[in-house]
């Protein structure tokens, strides 16, 4: 499974890797209308938002764990971070933030999408773009191959800041900052989109899928934090007893399968928003 995530996420970067900003730009184009009083147009960037939204209602953060460019950027720097602090530095355990911090830093990406959002609708996002401070523009520069900031010293700045941050803790960005992470974890979710885990089966004292989960979620235990989930199934591949799954896992034997179906879906609904350049 692991190897499959890799090729579908590398696949993605290559085919989609604006899919992010895309939906993100759906959302303010939705609250400068609101800003300006104007009459709301179903452009490209609500039709990306749109779509991702309903495949995330559908199946779950899918696009997140798999998917998305910001996401398979964070996860090659935390595994790079890892294989030079352990093998170069001879370091027994890669450095990280603590645990107990991660459930309360999840929640700034909601101040973050607050933030954005309330500079839309009342009229000063505008204002701040003037200073180029934009990450993701200048993630986007690096994906299209365009090795220069165009004036986004600050946004050069704030990213490279980010991948520091990716070094330190798997899923850095998407756990902390994204603020289209914090808008599909409010998304409410099919429950056949969920993993589940019968607790009763589990081995006591278990706690394999909590550690090896890059957010911190422990399976039906944490209520509210399970929109946190991203989707990225590494919990089903530790679990001795095979205890974690889904509608879908049970509909087939072969594991694989239901993740190729929904990248080749996510890929179909990328060509028909025009996402896949």
């Amino acid at each position: 499974m692991a190897l499959l995530r890799a090729a579908v996420q590398a696949v993605f970067f290559v085919v989609m890797p604006g899919a992010f900003m895309a939906a993100f730009s759906g959302v303010k184009s939705i609250f400068l209308a609101v800003s300006e009083g104007s009459v709301l147009e179903l452009n490209s960037f609500v039709a990306a938002l749109l779509g991702l939204s309903g495949f995330t209602v559908l199946f779950g953060r899918f696009f997140c764990g798999f998917a998305c460019a910001f996401g398979t950027l964070g996860d090659f720097v935390y595994w790079l971070s890892g294989l030079v602090q352990t093998k170069l530095l001879r370091r027994k355990k890669q450095v990280q933030i603590p645990e107990r911090f991660v459930p309360v830093l999840q929640m700034i990406k909601y101040l973050v999408l607050a933030v954005i959002v309330t500079a839309c609708a009342v009229g000063i996002y505008a204002n701040l773009n003037q200073y180029n401070w934009n990450p993701w523009s200048v993630f986007s520069f690096l994906t299209s191959l365009r090795f220069t900031l165009n004036g986004y010293i600050i946004g050069g700045i704030l990213l490279a800041a980010i991948i520091v941050g990716m070094a330190c803790k798997e899923r850095f960005f998407c756990q902390f900052l994204c603020p289209m992470g914090a808008i599909f974890a409010l998304l409410p979710q099919f429950p056949f989109s969920a993993l589940q885990r019968d607790e009763e089966n589990c081995i006591k004292g278990c706690r394999a899928c909590s550690m090896k989960c890059p957010v911190g979620i422990k399976l039906e235990k944490d209520g509210f934090r399970n929109g946190e989930c991203i989707g990225c199934e590494k919990c089903t591949g530790v679990c001795p007893k095979a205890n974690i799954t889904r509608w879908d896992r049970k509909l087939v034997r072969n594991e694989m399968l239901p993740v190729i179906v929904k990248a080749v879906l996510l890929l179909g609904l990328g060509v028909l928003l025009r996402l896949v350049r």
